[in-house]
């Protein structure tokens, strides 16, 4: 499929694909995947419940990276004809975060899949404002299984 310029789902579509609902959905774009690499992004709104004196904060940084992953994998699996899973966030590591981004800002993210095994899924995460990275981190996802924690 590709990575598109433009978003290929976008607004209030993305809720198909994430488990997370309003105030806390952190992506509003998705522009596919290629092999090991996905795309998505999220417009710095000034109403975002991250948003600290004009600016989004750390918190909301990395809550849009592990929303990233989420809008990832709910697109695997969807496409597949699969439910959207629950995911949950086992590690960060190798965070850096370079500064914070403006309200009114469009963020593109760039995951790319490390490892994926046993439903375990290690990402590497660059946030980039305005083709400059702003953001780095590696991001390790575990998935429910069904039986295994509430189903």
């Amino acid at each position: 499929m590709g990575i598109s310029k433009e978003a290929i789902i976008s607004g209030s579509m993305v809720l198909d694909y994430i488990p997370q609902r309003h105030p806390i959905v952190m992506v509003d774009a998705f522009y596919g995947i290629d092999n090991a690499l996905s795309e998505s992004g999220l417009t710095v709104s000034p109403d975002n419940i991250f948003v600290e004196n004009g600016l989004l904060t750390e918190g909301g940084l990395i809550e849009h990276v592990a929303q990233s992953g989420a809008l990832r994998i709910g697109y695997e699996h969807i496409t597949k004809g699969e439910l959207v899973p629950l995911g949950f966030l086992g590690a960060i590591s190798d965070l850096s975060i370079l500064r914070l981004p403006l309200i009114n800002t469009s963020l593109r993210t760039k995951l790319i899949v490390e490892n994926d095994v046993f439903g375990i899924t290690l990402f590497r995460a660059e946030v980039i404002d305005n083709n400059e990275v702003i953001m780095t981190c590696k991001m390790k996802v575990a998935l429910e299984k069904k039986g295994e924690f509430n189903g």
